[in-house]
């Protein structure tokens, strides 16, 4: 019968035809949207797969960029702790050098703080006068809630405060930091609690951003600030005086303990020396003596409620607190200078004349004995100002710094029960969130400079402690425009950063590289294996670093997988104020610039920037015997002569060690591993 033969019959079949073309209609509907949809779930996770891929690429530059970073920190710490061997092997060869050498050798250690007494207040800050011309912050003694708040307010609009004010804070904060225990002790209540910072570097706007967010401190809102406040930023000065003024103010509710950059050697290497002869040319030197002697009475660390230990670095299997309670901290003037004095039984006396008579065997300084600290009591403090956790039990030398230990969860476990403590709570290492929970959760480091290496590179972070609870974590950044593109420029452009100074390390060991390329290239053609390369850098630069992954950035690799390990150096060289001038001579001079120009500075007693042909000879000759560089005496003669410009007989440093600067010829495009 046919869709329309009657007209009951045929409304009935025509409602049926077209209720089955509309569930036709629906049916075909739901299985395109059912397809969409598909497509679409389909789609998203591919597109999700893809983020996923390209974010994970994004984590992996970041964590090779931040490896970097951080492997050629410690090997720079490391050189630094090296120094002490120096000095060492200067006083234990006192008596095989000629006048001309002792004579610069007690030049050296009278300008190192081993001779130096106590600053006296009037003879400094009492012939500093503040003239009526400078606008800046007028601190009133005794120092208010509202010198803080003056203080703050100048520093955001990059004012200096005076000379005059900056000696009178040092030695009012001397004056009190002197009646302060080794380890200071602070309590929480349910309805106080207290705030923890870890190493802020010089970044005065990660001071004031924890300040903003956590309120100032204040007898309700106590702080312990865990050392390493200055070097590296440019700041150092600014967060200095803040904290040192909250101290004044505050001085039982905010806690200050050292760092190992609270110390004026490694000042002169990692920047606040020289931020202070900048920002105070006509009194820096006077501070910065000052300066070197409150660091010695920082307390070495805090215990919050009898339970929580607050140091800056970590502990050792031999760490004793009963030991680093009762020594006399103002006797570690530097890492640097170990008690040698007392270890070596070498006599030095300087007569009117300043030559040097040294007898073997019997000890006669201006200071006795017992104003220096044992070698026990030594690596007691250097323990806990530069060790580091790590996951493998025991401890063991700290080989990445120099200085310190590792130490494993089962060190951390037995210093805690025999002190009956619960956590230790440490800062000394930057990471990328601000903080790390370790050992089972007894040891938190914490960091607080955000952005430390580069922009992007890290968080920073502070705990707040409350009686009873566990440590609650803030994190935070410093934003700026940069902070503000997109992920991959940031990441980009520290890895652009993070490359150019593993380039530059490179540079700097460019002759013992090609020694060991060589080495292993037994058909001369120039190219090595991959695991070749990889091993030859690792054994030559010693920065324990991924050496496979990092290799299409370094050299240019071939199809079949092999390096051309001279294309390594392609892009970088190293100035030379002589032409003909050896490539290790350069070497040389470029891998120890730093400890050199330290050595200058200490030398340079006047800050004249000026050494004498003389001075400069003498100087190499010590650090030449010391390093072992082989590099003849008659080079560095010739070298003397060549850069003495003027004829004059002196030599400006600073202009001799700009010449050595490495040249980037070009920056590799973004390829990275994205």
């Amino acid at each position: 019968m046919g869709c329309g033969t009657s007209s009951k019959k045929g409304n009935t079949s025509e409602k049926v035809c077209t209720d089955l073309v509309s569930s036709t209609q629906l049916v075909t509907s739901a299985l395109i949207l059912e397809n969409q949809q598909d497509l679409i779930v389909r789609a998203a996770s591919v597109i999700q797969n893809w983020y996923r891929r390209y974010s994970a690429r994004l984590k992996a530059r970041q964590h090779y960029a931040l490896a970097i970073f951080q492997s050629i920190e410690y090997a720079d710490e490391q050189g630094q702790m090296q120094l002490s061997n120096f000095f060492s092997f200067m006083l234990e060869n006192y008596t095989k050098t000629n006048n001309e050498d002792s004579a610069l050798v007690t030049r050296l250690f009278d300008n190192t703080g081993l001779g130096n007494k106590s600053q006296d207040r009037e003879e400094y800050v009492g012939l500093i006068d503040v003239p009526d011309s400078y606008d800046g912050p007028r601190l009133q003694f005794p120092l208010t809630f509202t010198d803080i708040d003056l203080l703050l307010q100048a520093f955001k609009q990059q004012q200096i405060l005076h000379a005059h004010y900056v000696l009178e804070v040092l030695f009012e904060a001397r004056k009190v930091l002197k009646q302060m225990p080794n380890f200071t002790h602070a309590k929480t209540f349910p309805a106080k609690e207290i705030t923890i910072c870890g190493d802020l570097h010089g970044k005065l706007d990660d001071l004031m951003l924890i300040f903003y967010k956590n309120g100032l401190p204040s007898e309700n809102n106590p702080y312990v600030f865990n050392g390493d406040f200055v070097d590296r930023g440019n700041n150092s000065m600014e967060i200095l005086m803040i904290l040192f003024v909250c101290f004044l103010v505050y001085p039982t509710d905010l806690h200050l303990n050292r760092g190992n950059h609270e110390d004026f050697m490694m000042n002169l290497r990692y920047g606040f020396t020289k931020e202070i002869l900048q920002k105070y040319k006509l009194h820096g030197k006077k501070i910065l003596q000052v300066l070197e002697e409150v660091y010695t009475w920082l307390p070495i660390g805090t215990i919050i409620d009898n339970e929580i230990l607050v140091i800056h670095g970590g502990i050792s299997e031999s760490t004793d607190l009963n030991i680093l309670c009762q020594l006399q901290r103002n006797k570690m003037k530097s890492v640097l200078m170990p008690p040698m004095l007392m270890d070596q039984e070498v006599a030095v006396k300087t007569n009117k004349s300043g030559s040097v008579n040294a007898e073997p065997g019997k000890v006669e300084s201006d200071k006795s004995p017992s104003e220096h600290l044992t070698k026990q009591e030594w690596e007691q403090i250097v323990d806990i100002l530069w060790s580091d956790p790590r996951g493998k039990k025991g401890c063991y030398p700290n080989t990445s710094r120099g200085g310190g230990c590792y130490f494993g969860p089962d060190v951390t476990s037995k210093v805690l029960n025999k002190n009956q403590l619960k956590m230790l709570i440490r800062s000394h290492e930057c990471k990328p969130d601000g903080y790390e929970v370790c050992h089972d959760g007894k040891v938190i480091t914490l960091f607080s400079a955000s952005n430390y290496y580069e922009e992007g590179s890290n968080r920073g972070a502070y705990i707040r402690l409350s009686y009873g609870a566990a440590p609650q974590f803030f994190q935070y950044q410093v934003t700026s425009t940069s902070c503000l593109n997109p992920l991959h420029q940031r990441v980009s452009a520290m890895e652009c950063s993070a490359f150019k100074i593993l380039k530059e390390r490179m540079i700097a060991r460019k002759t013992d590289l090609i020694n060991a390329f060589e080495l292993r290239d037994h058909s001369r053609s120039g190219k090595i294996s991959l695991a070749q390369w990889a091993f030859s850098m690792e054994s030559i630069l010693g920065l324990n670093l991924p050496w496979r992954s990092l290799s299409s950035h370094l050299a240019t690799i071939d199809s079949s997988g092999s390096v051309d390990y001279m294309s390594s150096f392609d892009d970088i060289h190293i100035e030379k104020p002589m032409k003909d001038m050896k490539s290790n001579l350069s070497e040389m001079m470029y891998r120890y610039r730093a400890d050199l120009k330290i050595i200058f500075n200490i030398i340079d007693s006047d800050q004249s920037g000026l050494i004498s042909m003389d001075e400069f000879r003498t100087m190499w000759k010590l650090f030449n015997a010391h390093y072992k560089v082989h590099i003849d005496d008659s080079q560095i003669d010739e070298l003397a002569s060549t850069v003495d410009f003027n004829k004059d007989g002196n030599i400006d440093f600073n202009e001799f060690l700009r010449a050595f600067y490495v040249v980037h010829k070009y920056e590799k495009p973004d390829s990275s591993f994205a």
